[in-house]
């Protein structure tokens, strides 16, 4: 699809952490209007705690977030409140209320944050389903899913209020490779369709393959952005021996016997 020039998400000095252990350090990024972007990097570099700070969930050690020509860090109140209907998330577990019908599941969001009426949320709830292919399994329960299936309704929920940008983390976590390549459509098909940008983190390379318009690389040692660009250049072109194990994966000579 073509990607618009307008940025959504403007990341600036961004320095993160947990007290005063130190994950990134001074991120400089950007997404574009319609992208699809991917997060990716080796185990423990960062990814999640990257995603938490960018909808708001953790505040920074030092840095921005703008969303949207607005300063996530900085909003407070109604404004916050605001900023954050904008966006919609999926985490990595699905995050379903076990409790309630997949419908119900999908239209909580309309309960919390619109005025709309009962047969109107289920109207929209409806609707939503039956963009992600689940417009049969309404009135069952999550328990009563697939892991795609379950996937798709988490999708499907974060749709709920019509956001122009949708996180996801690790959507493909836990998945069997057709699952997996059916959920990799149906997000180019709500990107080109809906004009959807997604931030997505994940480590699975076929996914990435399938999906990523750009991707940034985070890493261990350095704590920040090592390589950026779209799949296939940084496999090709890169120069970093990091990148190029990730890409082509290939076992980390320090980590293997022989290495020791």
């Amino acid at each position: 699809m073509q990607v618009k020039d307008e940025t959504v998400i403007q990341v600036n000095h961004l320095t993160a952490g947990y007290g005063k252990r130190e994950i990134l350090h001074d991120l400089n990024f950007g997404v574009r209007r319609g992208e699809v972007f991917v997060i990716i990097g080796g185990s423990g570099c960062g990814k999640t705690t990257l995603l938490k700070h960018l909808i708001g969930l953790l505040p920074p050690l030092q840095g921005e977030v703008w969303i949207e020509g607005e300063n996530i860090v900085a909003a407070e109140g109604e404004a916050r409140t605001r900023l954050l209907r904008r966006f919609g998330v999926v985490y990595q577990s699905g995050a379903l209320f076990g409790s309630m019908t997949v419908m119900e599941n999908v239209a909580l969001p309309l309960a919390e944050f619109t005025d709309l009426p009962e047969a109107a949320r289920e109207y929209v709830a409806r609707s939503k389903l039956e963009v992600v292919g689940l417009g049969e399994a309404m009135d069952q329960m999550p328990a009563e899913l697939s892991g795609g299936m379950q996937k798709r309704a988490a999708i499907a929920r974060a749709m709920a209020l019509d956001p122009r940008l949708l996180f996801l983390d690790e959507p493909s976590a836990g998945l069997d490779p057709i699952t997996s390549a059916g959920l990799d459509l149906l997000i180019r098909e709500l990107a080109q369709y809906f004009g959807i940008t997604f931030v997505i983190v994940s480590h699975d390379l076929q996914s990435i393959y399938a999906i990523a318009d750009r991707v940034i690389m985070l890493d261990t040692q350095t704590r920040t952005i090592i390589a950026e660009g779209t799949p296939a250049k940084l496999r090709e072109q890169t120069t970093n021996a990091a990148v190029r194990r990730f890409f082509h994966r290939e076992a980390n000579p320090e980590q293997t016997m022989s290495g020791r």
